[in-house]
Order: structure tokens, then sequence, then C-alpha cells
């Protein structure tokens, strides 16, 4: 299953308003739902932080792709959520056989 990464800080400004945002997304759009977000907290999960090419929280990642990094607008994190969500959908589409 792919899951979308969401690096994040507990004390990040940028971080709590990205968190509503998702929030906000998800009630507007229930088809967000569907996407899997493993929220990555870096001073508990360092090992995993520093394993990821990033400077700035909150940040995002499918796979080893870097969606966005650093303060985001609503419309930044409607634009991960699409991101994720198309290769989602990508992913667990029946073949065309």
């Amino acid at each position: 299953m792919t899951e979308l990464l969401y690096f994040r800080l507990n004390n990040c400004p940028y971080c709590r308003q990205a968190e509503k945002y998702l929030e906000e997304l998800t009630e507007e759009n229930p088809g967000y739902k569907s996407i899997s977000i493993r929220y990555i907290d870096e001073d508990r999960q360092t090992e995993l932080a520093n394993s990821f090419d990033y400077w700035y929280v909150p940040c995002f990642f499918l796979r080893d792709k870097k969606l966005h990094e650093g303060a985001a607008s609503k419309r930044d994190i409607k634009a991960v959520l699409d991101a994720a969500d198309r290769e989602i959908s990508k992913t667990t589409a029946p073949s065309a056989r």
C-alpha cells in the first residue's frame, strides 16, 4: 500500500497549520480519506527522518518523491493530496488487459 509520508515537529506552527488544512480538505473532499498518511515526528523518529533529503517541515513524500517542503498554503496541501490521490489511483487501478 502506498502511503503519504508527512514529516513534522510538535512545536512547529507551520505543521499545525498544514494539519488544519489536511482536516479541512478531507472534510471538503471525502475522497481524500482513502489516502493513508503516515505522520512522522522528527524528534521521535530521527533515524527515519534522517534517511530522507529535506530541511524544513512540514514535508511530504510519496515513496522517494518530495511533494512539498516548508510552510504551506491550503492550495499547497491540496496539491499534495491530489498528487497522492493520482499516484494511489494508478497503483490500485485494475490492469487494462
